[in-house]
């Protein structure tokens, strides 16, 4: 249920990231076991997954930086576009190299998380969907919602096995029917966003020359810091720890996809304790004493002798490891003022996708070489390192003082 200020574009928003949240989930289990099944190495994989992080990156931060001077529902719809275009080219190549440009110029997600070009403009429109009170509430619902539907879009990641056990079709060939689907959720997205107010993220008198001209200093500074923490992120993106599942504990993709189910989906339903959490103790807080010890939980998940202990560890890591992204939503949304904010969503998500991409051709360059959780190990690190630097930078931040007048 919605905050009760919430209004009808906020639905259509929350039914779009749900939807694409499923699309996201699918593949991001789909992906790994698809290229394994076409002969590419772990070192080839890791590219592949940093091709497409890279590419979100430079689409994302050209889209924020821009948004002012489009209307925002324009853009959302040429998004769909492109993420049509990528299941197209997903379904149909087979060679590395191909394989390789479509993932960067495209919308494939391989994460558990949003790293797109949609996610600065639904941030920027959601922050006047409601009260500035119900703004935390309303990033911990749209967060729960896109997890939940990723639980379900990484449960559905088994289907093709399922498919190939019945009709006895290549199981390379059923795998593709999964980006044949992530086609057909683009094309249900695109109906749902022409529903939105078209008045509502479209450039006004007030819409600044520079994106960025009021707040850049502060944007910069949590950018810098977000850079650190997907850095670490990439390390255990949801392809690349499937993909140690598969080699270090011999998962297979029926087993893989209710792990993931359950991960994603505890990782939805705790965010709606952010808000909770927020208004007790602060948003910096809330995001720094419960994301150290989601990381030291993925820490010693590396260190387990069997499959039972790791897993275990990896869901008690999943049950607090997003708690701080409806915070860290809310603070930004927060401290700029409303017509930089979807430059300011964009500058500081394009590290979720550069600093994530930079990553996983190390993580799968050193799962090709050994088959211990290092990256497990030095991702958990990173993000601990983070959380320490955001909270001696901002523990005494006063988000009513900061937003520049």
């Amino acid at each position: 249920m919605l905050p009760a200020s919430a209004g009808p574009d906020a639905a259509r928003l929350m039914t779009a990231r749900g939807l694409r949240g499923f699309a996201d989930g699918m593949v991001s289990v789909i992906l790994p076991a698809y290229l394994v099944a076409s002969g590419f190495t772990p070192l080839q994989i890791g590219a592949i997954v940093t091709a497409t992080l890279l590419g979100s990156a430079a689409v994302t931060l050209g889209t924020g930086l821009l948004a002012h001077t489009r209307s925002a529902r324009t853009v959302l719809l040429a998004a769909c576009l492109l993420m049509l275009l990528t299941s197209v080219g997903f379904a149909t190549a087979t060679a590395f190299v191909p394989l390789l440009i479509i993932a960067f110029v495209g919308t494939l997600n391989p994460t558990a998380g949003d790293v797109s070009l949609f996610l600065p403009i639904e941030q920027s429109l959601l922050a006047t969907a409601a009260n500035a009170r119900d703004r935390t509430a309303l990033y911990a619902r749209y967060n729960m919602i896109a997890a939940a539907a990723g639980a379900m879009g990484a449960l559905a990641s088994a289907i093709p096995v399922w498919l190939t056990h019945i009709s006895g079709i290549a199981s390379i060939e059923t795998m593709k029917l999964g980006f044949v689907v992530y086609g057909a959720i683009a094309i249900i997205v695109a109906f749902v966003y022409s529903g939105l107010d078209p008045r509502i993220g479209a450039p006004t008198a007030a819409s600044p020359r520079a994106p960025l001209a009021r707040s850049r200093a502060i944007v910069l500074r949590l950018a810098a810091l977000f850079t650190l923490d997907s850095f670490g992120g990439g390390f255990v993106a949801q392809s690349l720890l499937a993909l140690w599942l598969f080699k270090r504990f011999d998962f297979s993709l029926a087993t893989a996809a209710p792990f993931f189910f359950a991960a994603t989906l505890l990782a939805g339903l705790s965010q709606l304790l952010s808000p909770v959490l927020a208004a007790r103790i602060g948003m910096i807080r809330t995001m720094v004493y419960t994301h150290i010890p989601a990381n030291l939980f993925l820490m010693l998940a590396a260190l387990m002798p069997n499959a039972t202990l790791s897993v275990i560890f990896l869901l008690l890591r999943m049950t607090l490891s997003s708690m701080d992204v409806p915070a860290r939503q809310a603070f930004v949304m927060a401290v700029v003022p409303p017509e930089e904010r979807a430059a300011a969503a964009s500058v500081t998500n394009v590290p979720r996708s550069l600093g994530t991409g930079l990553a996983p051709l190390l993580s799968g360059w050193l799962l090709a070489h050994s088959l211990f959780g290092w990256p497990l190990l030095i991702g958990g690190a990173l993000k601990i390192a983070y959380d320490l630097l955001l909270l001696m930078q901002f523990r005494r931040h006063d988000v009513d003082e900061d937003i520049p007048k």
